[in-house]
């Protein structure tokens, strides 16, 4: 079976942690007996220095013609990069949300896994580790303050920004009905993260979620208010199963739990639409201050390559494989710089997809 996959290889290190999840794809292909015909396309910086947009409507209809979208990383220093001096319209972040807005990419699925063998690089205390933890965080993605109306204006002399915060309980459901498919598969619990004791938004969030739960008797829901949810994603990140969120809460909470994990380069995730169709992308960003230096861990776009296989091409079997060589590896004590630890061999990004590459052979 061939399977056409578009590549976003993206800014800063996204061209070099690609690189290392094509080759394990490639790998796990032949061994499997499957093959992908790869079209390369721009966004981000990239687009912008030779299509003076982050986005093109062509980049968008060959993306929709794909079957999944497999994606590094976008955007540069915003300090010193070209790309920031341009209008927000025209910035390389620009570009990702639109993306995710054409192709209705409105379920964002990230694992947050505690290794075995990344205890040490932990930042938590070993009472608070226990066994480790095993969650996902299911962000809705195309709706919320990110998506709405925003304007800055001056009055009587004075700047003034409004951003605009608004779901439709369809936009609700939908992502709801996802995080507790979800569930159903895992070990059958619900935390729905808001702010309703201060937002109308969280409030016909939380009503929405109650709705949808009556579908799904075997699930425990529970509600969390989001400050509290930050803290007890560092007091007892076990507790969790599937946190489901709005658009700004799971950026923010998505990151945290990246870092309870030991490093956001083990992150990955799939943004889903209502078909199979997904992008899949590390957590991180494209961290331009090591591009080029061979020292990215491009485990988490890896790990982001086996969910593409699981949830879009339904090739369980190989993305197991890829999951369980990512193990073996760090079993065996190799380490980027990221989860460096005591006793362990450091390695770059190409002997690091090397070696996972070699496990799955």
């Amino acid at each position: 079976m061939n399977y056409k996959i578009a590549v976003i290889a993206g800014d800063g290190i996204g061209p070099e942690i690609v690189r290392e999840a094509r080759k394990v794809l490639d790998v796990t292909g032949k061994k499997y007996n499957f093959s992908f015909d790869y079209t390369d396309l721009l966004m981000g910086g990239a687009s912008i220095d030779v299509n003076g947009v982050p986005l093109t409507d062509e980049t968008i209809e060959k993306a929709k013609a794909s079957d999944a979208v497999l994606m590094g990383s976008i955007g540069g220093d915003a300090k010193t990069s070209p790309w920031y001096r341009l209008s927000p319209d025209k910035r390389p972040e620009a570009g990702l949300l639109k993306l995710r807005k054409s192709l209705n990419l409105f379920a964002n699925v990230r694992p947050a896994y505690l290794y075995e063998e990344l205890k040490a690089a932990c930042p938590l205390r070993d009472e608070i580790i226990g066994d480790g933890f095993d969650m996902v965080i299911m962000r809705e993605l195309t709706g919320g303050l990110y998506f709405g109306e925003r304007k800055t204006v001056e009055e009587n002399g004075v700047k003034k920004a409004t951003d605009t915060l608004t779901y439709t309980e369809e936009e609700i459901r939908r992502i709801a009905r996802r995080g507790f498919d979800i569930a159903m598969k895992r070990r059958k619990k619900v935390t729905s993260v808001d702010k309703a004791n201060v937002l109308d938004s969280s409030r016909l969030w939380r009503s929405v979620v109650e709705e949808v739960a009556k579908d799904y008797p075997e699930v425990t829901l529970e509600h969390m208010l989001v400050d509290n949810c930050a803290m007890q994603l560092v007091r007892d990140p076990k507790q969790f199963d599937v946190i489901l969120t709005e658009n700004m809460f799971g950026d923010i909470l998505s990151d945290e739990a990246s870092m309870v994990t030991g490093s956001i380069g083990m992150l990955s995730s799939a943004s889903l639409n209502e078909t199979k169709f997904g992008l899949y992308e590390p957590s991180h960003g494209s961290a331009p201050d090591i591009a080029g230096q061979d020292k990215a861990n491009p485990i988490a776009t890896i790990l982001s390559a086996a969910m593409m296989l699981r949830f879009s091409l339904d090739l369980d079997e190989a993305a197991d494989a890829i999951e369980a060589a990512v193990k073996q590896v760090l079993k065996d004590g190799y380490r980027t710089g990221d989860i460096m630890s005591e006793g362990c061999t450091l390695v770059g990004t190409a002997k690091m997809g090397d070696l996972i590459a070699e496990r799955i052979q």
